[in-house]
């Protein structure tokens, strides 16, 4: 489709606590579409007003920019289904295994893919803070199940200290995955691609805290991004594979971006899967295109081709 001809409805900001994130994705994103040739309408998903567009106008195609639960988590996908408007990024299902690290973490184990040992948790049931230490020791990570970002993540040093970061989480999310904690090389791999994949260089994050939180992902010197990774080319390819492996499992399409650690073995660990990546001016998806000569504009327009080819 010529991107004169074509109708974007951007939608972004949303009701996420990432909606600051989603906000500056889609600010990003507009501008980027527009350069291309692309007629953008921004739609708030905070508003309902704005959503019935969605039913009121014709679009051929939503690009979608939010982040986190009501955006993310496969909720706007489904909406967007009975609406009949081709979208960017993966379908229902795989939107919301994704957006849910538990229900990916088996995934990835249903498929052999190496991911840090986890135990779940659910709000309103008991759990025994000596039997989460016995399984998975400490350092142990706990992270909220259904959110993104890195809210609510904390990396609990002493045993002590777990019960009250558990319950800290539950502040966040009423489900929670306490995770194994691996030291490493933290490191992200996006794909682009329906049925045909490919997977973009390989990012080496070097966050300004001691992992990839929040402010490290999002303010301005929060962490450094080399790219092409300083790997082997063997474990670069490693780290692809997974990627490709990781999207392919979960049923993505268009575009996922899978965020893994290398420990100090050489093995390399799955953590999450994002089905869609940020599209910030510090944002890992466009870093990694511009490093194959796919500039911010054309890397949009490829997301809107990858929506309208996976969904003819």
């Amino acid at each position: 489709m010529n991107p004169e001809n074509c109708k974007v409805a951007l939608l972004y900001g949303g009701t996420s606590g990432e909606r600051s994130i989603s906000i500056a994705s889609g600010e990003g994103s507009k501008a980027a579409l527009i350069e291309a040739g692309y007629q953008v309408t921004m739609i708030d998903t905070a508003e309902k007003a704005q959503i019935m567009r969605l039913f009121s106008e014709d679009f051929d195609v939503a690009f979608l920019c939010l982040h986190g639960k009501m955006g993310e988590d496969g909720t706007v996908q489904g909406l967007l289904e009975y609406a009949g408007i081709p979208y960017t990024g993966s379908g229902v299902l795989s939107s919301a295994l994704s957006m849910d690290k538990a229900k990916a973490k088996v995934m990835y184990e249903a498929a052999g893919l190496p991911t840090p040992p986890s135990i779940y948790l659910e709000r309103g049931k008991p759990y025994v803070v000596d039997e989460i230490v016995q399984k998975l020791g400490v350092p142990c990570v706990v992270k909220p199940a259904t959110e993104g970002s890195a809210l609510g993540v904390f990396i609990v040093e002493r045993e002590a200290d777990l019960k009250h970061r558990i319950e800290e989480a539950f502040a966040i999310d009423d489900h929670l995955v306490v995770e194994k904690y691996i030291k490493g090389v933290e490191l992200t791999a996006a794909v682009l691609g329906n049925e045909d994949t490919e997977a973009l260089p390989v990012i080496e994050i070097v966050p300004s805290h001691e992992f990839y939180d929040f402010e490290s992902k999002y303010a301005p010197g929060g962490s450094q991004h080399i790219c092409p990774a300083r790997l082997s080319d063997g474990d670069t390819a490693r780290v692809q594979q997974l990627a490709i492996d990781a999207h392919k499992v979960l049923g993505c399409l268009g575009v996922s971006r899978t965020d893994m650690i290398q420990d100090a073995e050489g093995e390399i660990w799955l953590l999450e899967t994002n089905t869609i990546p940020g599209m910030t001016s510090t944002s890992l998806l466009p870093d990694a295109a511009r490093a194959i000569g796919l500039d911010f504009p054309r890397l949009c327009s490829k997301l809107v081709e990858l929506a309208l080819e996976g969904r003819r």
